[in-house]
């Protein structure tokens, strides 16, 4: 595994893998790598391609100084797991690297759905996560870059900045990987205290609430909608949204006539969670 450090350095890791025949699995990530990270470096190895893990906490998307000192930090422990799950790249730079004349003047700004749900509750956020992921998809040149559907948001987001600006990449939504408990797996879910652990089940629980209805037969999304907020209100100690979307803008629904996204969000301690289920009425 080649450890990289400089943007120089990424472009020449990437050429190189494609010049000895290897189509690039790009996995970008912030770190304190999980099982979810994993599956996403499996998938790209399913597909016959080099894995290029990218661990990078990016300033750029946090709103709250304070969210950004406490996000979880490990670079040997990550180092490690990339190795045992056969990555064949990382590439880890640090800010100044990253943006060597501080924050970038010009930023990427990826349209109305930004400043929904996740965007409504962090201002700016995906202005960040779009800005740094279309460096990345700059300096890695033509792949496949491997995301989670846990940020299924994010996902969508990304598929349309790549598709928008016409970049050589194709983004791949990978599943959600959960513990045995049902929790989606996530980098926040160490940051969980004592009773923390248990509260934040409460969004499971209102996405399994509301795939009960719609396979039940319910049509109505106000109705759908308003037994999550009901079962996140109960368990959670801060709900947030509990949404049905269209699973491919993300955008409003008149009534669930075919497949849905839930999404759901709560605040747990000190992170904030999301969740989401994809349900197909019968």
């Amino acid at each position: 595994m080649d450890l990289v450090r400089t943007r120089a350095e990424l472009r020449e890791a990437a050429e190189g893998l494609r010049t000895a025949g290897h189509g690039v699995g790009l996995v970008p990530t912030m770190g304190a790598l999980h099982a979810g990270h994993v599956s996403l470096v499996e998938a790209a190895r399913r597909a016959g391609e080099a894995p290029l893990v990218t661990i990078f906490v990016n300033p750029l998307q946090f709103g709250d100084p304070g969210d950004l000192e406490r996000y979880p930090r490990d670079e040997a422990a990550d180092l490690e797991a990339c190795e045992q799950a056969g990555v064949a790249v990382v590439f880890a730079p640090d800010v100044a690297e990253m943006y060597p004349s501080g924050s970038p003047e010009t930023a990427v700004r990826p349209g109305p759905l930004a400043d929904d749900l996740e965007g409504a509750a962090r201002p700016g956020h995906f202005e960040g996560v779009a800005t740094v992921v279309t460096k990345l998809f700059s300096l890695a040149g033509r792949c496949r870059a491997y995301f989670g559907e846990k940020d299924y948001q994010q996902l969508v987001l990304v598929r349309q900045v790549a598709a928008d600006l016409d970049l050589p990449v194709t983004v791949v939504g990978c599943p959600v990987v959960r513990e045995p408990d049902g929790l989606a797996v996530s980098s926040r879910n160490r940051l969980l205290r004592g009773d923390e652990r248990r509260q934040a089940l409460g969004l499971v629980h209102a996405l399994s609430e509301g795939e009960r209805l719609v396979l039940a037969g319910e049509r109505s999304v106000e109705a759908v909608e308003a037994a999550m907020s009901e079962v996140l209100s109960h368990e959670t100690p801060r709900p947030g949204y509990a949404t049905a979307r269209d699973p491919e803008r993300l955008s409003h629904l008149d009534r669930i006539d075919g497949p849905v996204r839930l999404l759901v969000a709560a605040g747990v301690g000190r992170v904030r969670l999301i969740d989401n289920l994809a349900v197909c009425p019968p």
